[in-house]
């Protein structure tokens, strides 16, 4: 059993996809944790509402459009490199709550903002989710693939934890400097560079072979 975990903790690709997916998981769940206090603010009595909504569109992305995503990133990029554009996907959805954090604009443009970041996570998602499997399972070189699999999830649960108190923590305290904007800016570089440390892993052939171990 020791054995087994010294070959996973040697195994230095894997922990460093890891550790770059870790900002995917984030941004994804943001849909249940940032998303819902933000349309609490935006639409008082109706963010019930407005969430649910949110939540039907994030469902239909998944449901209806996870296969064709998936295949079309497959087709046009492979695997290393659909996880890269995913979470630049994922980055990106937070761009029109970085334009429109509030209701400086209007009620509905802030909804428009807030369904629009949404939809762009679930594409994101969609497109990261298969292959991230895939890529767990290839670079632990088809040997103690469960083993990989219980460690990935461990270290992605920490820190989607730590990133959802980060991330709470920044956004009351830039709303409360009048500066919500900077909490979804925040949440764009955090995933572009994460999305960069994930490309140069794609780049250096890292992702795409079979890792050898034990």
């Amino acid at each position: 059993m020791l054995d087994d975990w010294r070959v996973v903790l040697a195994n230095r690709p894997f922990l460093l996809f890891a550790a770059a997916m870790i900002s995917s998981s984030v941004l994804a769940f943001q849909v249940y944790s940032a998303l819902p206090v933000h349309a609490a603010r935006i639409a008082g009595d109706s963010a019930t509402v407005l969430m649910t909504t949110v939540f039907v569109l994030s469902g239909v992305i998944a449901i209806a459009g996870q296969l064709r995503i998936t295949r079309w990133f497959g087709r046009r990029w492979g695997r290393a490199h659909s996880l890269v554009a995913g979470l630049a996907i994922l980055a990106a959805a937070f761009v029109p709550l970085v334009a429109i954090p509030g209701t400086r604009f209007g009620v509905w443009p802030a909804i428009g903002a807030l369904l629009l970041t949404a939809a762009a996570l679930g594409i994101g998602a969609a497109a990261v989710f298969p292959f991230e499997m895939d890529t767990v399972v290839a670079l632990s070189g088809n040997r103690l693939v469960a083993t990989h699999y219980g460690l990935y999830n461990t270290i992605v649960g920490i820190g989607i934890l730590l990133g959802n108190l980060g991330i709470g923590a920044l956004l009351d305290a830039t709303r409360e400097a009048g500066m919500s904007a900077l909490a979804w800016a925040v949440l764009v570089a955090v995933g572009a560079a994460a999305a960069a440390g994930l490309f140069a892993l794609a780049r250096s052939g890292r992702l795409d072979a079979p890792v050898p171990v034990g």
